[in-house]
């Protein structure tokens, strides 16, 4: 950089100058967090130090991208580091570009100052003038250029020659006009004509020229209008700043925050700003887009390897780029193993189903990784309609929904997008997050379901059965919030909840009636609580808490649950109900029914599924139904077990039952769920009955 500085100092005192600079964007480079404010600065102060020739700026960054890191980086992520590094790089070009703008503006202040003295001045001081333009104009950093009003160019100074690489002969004596570009903006001649014509003073913008041996150059370019002393035009003045640098090393950032690293394909940025221009190109506009998520790719990564799984990625972009080549199709990289198509036109909804099959086409042959042929299979969301109707996140929404239904349905296929469909997986997942605020809010409540002694009606206890009292949807039943619950690990806490807020119920029964030792609390325990480490301590603190005994709470556990338990499942089962604490296999009859099995099992209570007291609406019942539901009571009565029949809707239900020997039922035949003092009122009426 020394011999293209136009400086006094010798090199030693230059690069004292320049060596504070390296050391800030070292303590830079290591800051704990990126501080953009020392590159800008580091930029500005070469321009302090007179490095404004326009190769300056480039060696300058050409060494701190080559040194910096190797010398400053320490132990740190080389990535990491280099990716700052960029960031730093960045900075310094627009503290370079900042400082030097400043210090153009005020040359051309002092120019134009210069100019508006030389026209006013006496002719005894015009030679005085006319020499201190002089040195101005020939002093500049920038390009200075001075026309007269037909466009002939009639002087040049140094810089302007070397920002076009050449020698005064190959500037002066042009016309301005022969200096058009491809990349002219609209306004450009238009603000030209409208100076010489005196119709405007000055006008300022970006504008590229072609150097004689081809290359682009890119100004800033600043035009006034100088005037005599009569306020007439007389010439133009062309004030460029090369920003040629700047503008390719601003290109290369773009590309790189737009594009993958891995794959070179459009990032998740670029196809948004893709998607969005189409969406709002009008209705007429149609597109289809093709979501693709890899089957089984996290085993891959698992099994070779991360370097294994990024060759398989790149060779899939590679398969993905080539589906897509027609006008208006573009594939895209979301991140992970996750890929977009994108395609346009007026017949998009035949168009995207052909990219679908292409792509899918296009992964049937086995990739040669590390020795290995590996199979790669895609699941693919579509979605296809007019430009529009929905914004570009709620498409790509949609497409995501639509990739993980084709994903649930087995994989390796496309499914469409199905609005109702995407409507329900919304629902699903705004009940999801939802679900933790509503414990929070106390937006659960319990309604209890009495349980009937079929011998003599009593009312021998309930089920507890927890409603969620959502703030849009209303009253919402287990079946809409329980998975989700399981699948979030969230029915831990709420499970615990409607634990004790039932146990604490089934205290409140049992001390409003005398005969109270028959009341039992069954509670449902999902296969997620069973498998809790701390459910039978929860479940002893809680009867602890209350100050009833165990004997006042049945847990209900789901035949499916159960099915191939090992001892270590059932051992705090096995625990609970040596505390005296009633288990029931619930829904028995739904999974395989084992009977062997239930020797081995700590239930004291079967619970019949629905399904057996559908066909006993009419009296007499099936003949074969009774004979099965006989042989299960008369199997659990001879293990001391005690038999609950569920879904008991009308009279004729009840009495086969009763003769068949069940002990307790329920359904909406006694009642319905309800508040807890609803079954209060039951339990009276059975009292005085």
């Amino acid at each position: 950089m020394f011999p293209l500085t136009p400086t006094c100092s010798t090199r030693t005192e230059f690069e004292e100058q320049l060596l504070p600079l390296a050391e800030r964007l070292s303590c830079a480079l290591r800051a704990p967090a990126f501080q953009a404010a020392e590159g800008r600065a580091v930029g500005a102060a070469l321009v302090a130090a007179h490095c404004t020739d326009p190769e300056a700026l480039s060696r300058s960054l050409d060494c701190v991208d080559a040194y910096l890191v190797l010398y400053c980086g320490g132990d740190g992520d080389r990535e990491a580091l280099r990716s700052r590094s960029a960031r730093l790089q960045h900075a310094m070009s627009a503290g370079y570009a900042q400082a030097l703008r400043e210090r153009t503006l005020a040359e051309q202040e002092a120019i134009a100052q210069a100019a508006l003295r030389a026209q006013g001045v006496v002719a005894q001081a015009l030679h005085a003038s006319e020499a201190r333009f002089r040195a101005v104009f020939e002093g500049a950093a920038i390009g200075i250029g001075i026309a007269d009003l037909e466009g002939n160019i009639l002087q040049v100074n140094d810089a302007l020659m070397r920002m076009f690489g050449g020698g005064e002969q190959l500037v002066r004596g042009r016309n301005v006009k022969d200096w058009t570009h491809a990349d002219d903006a609209p306004q450009v001649w238009r603000l030209y004509d409208e100076l010489v014509q005196g119709e405007r003073e000055h006008y300022h913008l970006e504008k590229a020229f072609y150097r004689p041996d081809g290359t682009v150059l890119w100004t800033n370019l600043t035009v006034s209008l100088l005037r005599d002393a009569d306020g007439t035009p007389q010439y133009q003045l062309a004030l460029m700043e090369d920003t040629t640098e700047r503008r390719l090393l601003n290109l290369r950032l773009r590309y790189e925050a737009t594009h993958d690293a891995l794959t070179g394909l459009p990032n998740r940025t670029l196809f948004f700003e893709r998607l969005e221009k189409v969406l709002g190109a009008g209705e007429e506009q149609r597109f289809g887009l093709c979501y693709l998520d890899l089957d089984g790719f996290k085993t891959i990564n698992d099994s070779l390897g991360h370097a294994a799984g990024d060759r398989l990625l790149v060779e899939v972009a590679d398969r993905l780029q080539s589906c897509a080549t027609a006008p208006g199709e573009m594939v895209a990289r979301l991140g992970g193993d996750e890929f977009v198509a994108l395609t346009t036109g007026p017949d998009a909804q035949r168009e995207v189903d052909e990219l679908a099959a292409r792509i899918m086409n296009a992964l049937l042959a086995p990739i040669g990784i590390d020795g290995r042929e590996l199979t790669v299979r895609g699941s693919i969301g579509i979605v296809e309609g007019a430009a529009g109707e929905r914004s570009a996140a709620e498409v790509l929404r949609s497409a995501d929904i639509t990739m993980y239904r084709a994903k649930s349905a087995g994989g390796n296929r496309f499914e469409l997008a199905d609005p109702e469909a995407d409507a329900r997986t919304i629902t699903r997942h705004g009940l999801t997050t939802a679900l933790p605020a509503a414990l929070d809010r106390g937006e659960f409540f319990i309604e209890y379901q009495p349980l009937v002694h079929l011998g003599d009606g009593s009312v021998r206890g309930a089920e507890a059965l927890v409603r969620w009292l959502h703030p849009q949807h209303g009253v919402l039943g287990p079946d809409r919030f329980i998975p989700l619950a399981e699948h979030t690990g969230l029915i831990v806490p709420l499970g615990r909840w409607v634990l004790e807020q039932s146990v604490r119920q089934a205290r409140e029964w049992r001390a409003r009636h005398a005969d109270a030792g028959r009341f039992r609390i069954n509670v449902n325990l999902s296969p997620c609580q069973l498998t809790h480490p701390a459910l039978v301590q929860d479940t002893v603190d809680i009867l602890e808490r209350a100050g009833v005994e165990p004997d006042v709470l049945c847990l209900e556990v789901t035949e499916s649950a159960l099915i191939g338990a090992d001892d270590d499942l059932l051992k705090p089962l096995r625990r609970l109900a040596e505390m005296g604490v009633d288990i029931a296999l619930d829904d028995f009859g739904t999974g395989y029914s084992n009977l062997a099995n239930l020797r081995r099992l700590p239930v004291s209570i079967l619970k019949l599924d629905r399904s057996f007291t559908q066909s006993m609406q009419q009296f007499p019942a099936d003949p074969v139904d009774l004979k099965i539901v006989e042989g299960i009571v008369s199997l659990a009565h001879s293990l001391d077990l005690a038999v609950t029949v569920e879904g008991v809707e009308t009279g004729a239900q009840a009495e086969q039952l009763r003769i068949l020997g069940c002990d307790t039922a329920q359904g909406w035949y006694y009642a319905r769920p309800g508040p807890p003092e609803r079954l209060h009122e039951l339990a009276l009426a059975d009292a005085t009955g």
